[in-house]
């Protein structure tokens, strides 16, 4: 299945025919919105005034919390917590950047001058900010409706821990934080949104570049009252990046629906690049602690988790995500049999989080992995031994983790021993060594983590406890559809309901439905429009978890085997043969004994559609499939609160090599050597790309982005302030390989690899600066790890580094 294409994506948007929202004009006469948001972080809502804005000047409507309390309900949340969540503040504001109120005018001009004019009378309310802000026995309540803070507060046990811990012969701890930052996608949020009055009762249609659009139906239909049926979502086919900051829900369509219905007209609204980093999403920050019960020999064989997320003003689906994504593979790569985890989620006056590339793995694996870099520190062994010593055999797969994860393939050992000698760890190691002779800051870092892939939705349910989990009412799902179909001229269309934001899911559909029918590639059209009228879905479809390559790929071979058995029955009644002796290739269906005797595989698709009365008895005239791929390993969690949180858990193992600047303090990327095992291999130049992208966004959290609050809740949310890595900073020289362990459990074989880099080389990156700066005494326990915090840990003397938001 191995084989390099080129992308089809890319002519149109190498020349500027692009599809993207902004391009399109879906209904005749729209109006344009603009928002107007909190300038504080914690304000009582006493009273609204939208006189002086509705009068002004090509002003069609002016929406505030009155209208939007009176006509919509809270959004659906995964908890029952009392914290509800509308598209705008209607009591309090909770963070700086929420929307308030939402003008409707003529054009962006008129509606950002009236939105001027709208008079919000606030209270400011002391803010919370941080994790131990909001934990405090007395902290200011962000909702007044709840008892405290804490979203979610969960304990899971696993294992007889306390023996383990007690039988250790030693204990190590760790406590660390992840920083909040984001994805910050080329093209920011955008909608365009209709309220249709019809005869047999009102209807929304809307467009938007949001790529979990099948929840969003339920959130909809729920907000309004209205019947699923009544609620259409399109999708237009180019989407400007996204790295899963706009899976969330989108509060903004349910926004520009109301505003819809206020103006009489369609309405549409795009963000600017200072609305996407104020208030739309960012990925969880977290602060959490682990504890390990060490064997002598370096074993760990008990973990103990606290992780906390600041999930922002309200837990906006689909969060609590960011806590129970990776909980079936929340030891990692190592065999840990007793396992105990809390779980909590607390509420702050920031702007609420999503989902942001590898969300769950990122936070999981920095401080799962600068722990194992501790262990091998106080067992005296070698980062990558001590790793070695732990790792899951190759014989043990399928591996069955405490937490309920199923491994379905890999070779760990494999993998690592391909990363060592691709990078000559132990030249590495001498090099290092000459340098602290000379007074050189240079670090070699590792991390060996499980990327999973294929999400189960299932794992939100953890949220809640097994007792007041509806029986019969469970959530689970890693389901993918899709539709191919087959014109009379042999022409194949593939539809697509996974809704891409640039990773080349035409270019693989293509591929994998033009092996499958014998066809060439040119002969298959791939679709990645998606409409929710037309295109065949359940509400875990979309492009999120790296879904694409395990799940889509084995319905498109479902679908199109059944094809192929139709096209055999009529290629064999044009060639007087018996169907199981004809076969697809090269463009026409052959005997497989003597492939000189063919029809084109188009006449073969002719018979069905102009001749079906030549078909055998039967045989049905139907040249059009849908394959829904359901794993039943995807299930909702046990009454044990195990759950197989992902189908598929592939592996990567990283080195970053760093160099420190001695007078500058500057953390320079010099190397990275990387080795992925994806099942698999599609599309090899595909799956680069996603090596590629996954180093950059991780290179920008570990050394770079910073989404900093003041104490007072106030944000820096300007490219000024908010560094993103360019290309001169990724100029490191990079060694990117592959291992091929094939999932059982896929059609292909094939594992999601868009989001693993996201994951390990954050902590690689710091394992390596903790390594440099290890003569000097100095922990590293957060990021990002750029020069002034070098600066402050070196000049201080400290042990831990402190964030400075």
């Amino acid at each position: 299945m191995t084989r390099t294409t080129a992308r089809i994506e890319d002519p149109a948007l190498l020349t500027g025919r692009g599809r993207f929202l902004d391009d399109l004009d879906p209904f005749a006469g729209t109006l344009t919105a603009a928002i107007v948001r909190s300038p504080h972080p914690h304000a009582r809502i006493r009273g609204v005034d939208l006189s002086r804005a509705r009068r002004h000047p090509g002003v069609a409507a002016v929406v505030g919390p009155e209208e939007v309390a009176a006509e919509l309900k809270p959004f659906p949340l995964a908890v029952k917590t009392p914290m509800p969540y509308y598209p705008t503040a209607v009591d309090k504001a909770r963070f700086v950047g929420e929307p308030v109120a939402i003008v409707v005018a003529a054009d962006r001009y008129a509606a950002e001058d009236a939105a001027e004019l709208v008079d919000v009378d606030y209270e400011p309310l002391p803010p919370v900010v941080e994790i131990d802000d909001a934990l405090e026995p007395d902290a200011p309540l962000l909702h007044d409706t709840a008892d405290s803070n804490v979203a979610t507060d969960r304990t899971f046990t696993f294992g007889d821990v306390d023996e383990v811990f007690a039988g250790a012969d030693r204990v190590v701890v760790g406590e660390y934080d992840f920083p909040r930052y984001s994805s910050t996608p080329m093209e920011c949020y955008s909608v365009v949104a209709e309220w249709q009055d019809e005869a047999d009762g009102p209807a929304i249609e809307a467009w938007a570049n949001f790529h979990g659009p099948f929840s969003m139906v339920a959130v909809l239909a729920g907000a309004f009252g209205l019947p699923a049926s009544r609620i259409r979502l399109r999708i237009p086919a180019d989407n400007g990046g996204s790295f899963g900051i706009k899976a969330g829900i989108y509060p903004y369509v349910a926004l520009l629906a109301l505003a819809s219905k206020h103006a009489g007209r369609p309405v549409r609204w795009t963000e600017d690049r200072v609305e996407h980093l104020l208030g739309s999403s960012a990925g969880s920050d977290r602060r959490m602690r682990f504890e390990a019960a060490v064997s002598a020999d370096g074993r760990v064989r008990g973990l103990r988790a606290d992780l906390v997320d600041n999930v922002g003003g309200y837990l906006r689906p689909p969060e609590p995500s960011t806590l129970y994504r990776c909980f079936g593979n929340i030891t990692g790569a190592y065999r840990i049999d007793a396992v105990s985890i809390r779980s909590r989620a607390v509420v702050t006056n920031k702007t609420p989080t999503g989902l942001n590339r590898g969300f769950g793995g990122q936070q999981l694996y920095f401080g799962l992995e600068r722990l194992m870099d501790e262990i091998a520190l106080r067992c005296d062994l070698d980062p990558g031994e001590l790793r070695r010593r732990n790792f899951v055999r190759g014989a043990d797969f399928p591996y069955a983790t405490p937490t309920g994860g199923i491994y379905d393939s890999g070779d760990y050992h494999a993998a690592l021993d391909m990363l060592l000698k691709n990078a000559d760890y132990q030249a590495l190691r001498q090099e290092q060594a000459r340098a602290r002779e000379r007074g050189e800051y240079l670090g070699i870092g590792l991390a060996t983590i499980v990327d999973p892939s294929a999400t189960n939705i299932g794992y939100v349910g953890l949220a809640t406890p097994a007792e007041q989990r509806a029986k019969g009412r469970g959530k689970s799902g890693s389901t993918e559809h899709v539709r191919i179909s087959v014109d009379p001229n042999g022409l194949v269309s593939v539809l697509l309901g996974t809704v891409p934001q640039g990773q080349g899911h035409a270019t693989v559909a293509q591929q994998v439905v033009s092996d499958a029918l014998g066809l060439p590639r040119e002969q298959v059209r791939p679709v990645v429009e998606m409409d929710t009228a037309t295109t065949p879905w359940t509400i875990s479809s979309g492009s999120y978890s790296s879904r694409f390559a395990p799940l889509l790929t084995s319905a498109l071979v479902e679908a199109s085997e059944r094809l192929a058995e139709t096209i055999k029955i009529a290629g064999a009644t044009l060639l007087g043969a018996d169907a199981s002796a004809v076969e697809l290739a090269e463009g026409a269906v052959r005997l497989r004994e003597d492939p000189a005797r063919s029809v084109p595989f188009r006449h073969a698709a002719g018979v069905v559609h102009w001749d079906p009365g030549s078909l055998p008895p039967g045989v049905p005239a139907r040249l059009y499939e849908e394959a829904a791929f359901t794993p039943p390993e995807s299930k909702a969690p046990s009454r044990t609160d195990q759950i197989n949180s992902s189908l598929c858990y592939g592996f990567v193992a990283e080195l970053a090599v760093v160099r420190i600047d001695a007078e500058t303090r500057e953390v320079r990327l010099e190397q990275v050597f990387t080795v992925h095992d994806a099942g698999t291999i599609l599309n090899p130049v595909l799956l680069e790309g996603q090596v590629h992208g996954a180093l950059a966004h991780a290179l920008g959290g570990a050394l770079y982005e910073e989404m900093r609050y003041s104490e007072a809740g106030q944000p820096i949310a300007t490219f000024m302030d908010y560094l993103c890595p360019t290309s001169a900073e990724t100029t490191y020289a990079l060694d990117s390989d592959h291992l091929e362990t094939p999932s059982p459990l896929t059609r292909l074989g094939a594992k999601g690899c868009g989001e693993g880099s996201c994951m390990s080389l954050p902590v690689a990156i710091a394992n390596a600066v903790a390594d440099a700066l290890r003569p000097e005494g100095v922990e590293i326990t957060s990021l990002p790890l750029h020069g002034n915090v070098v600066h402050q840990l070196l000049e201080s003397g400290a042990l831990t580094t402190e964030r400075k938001n």
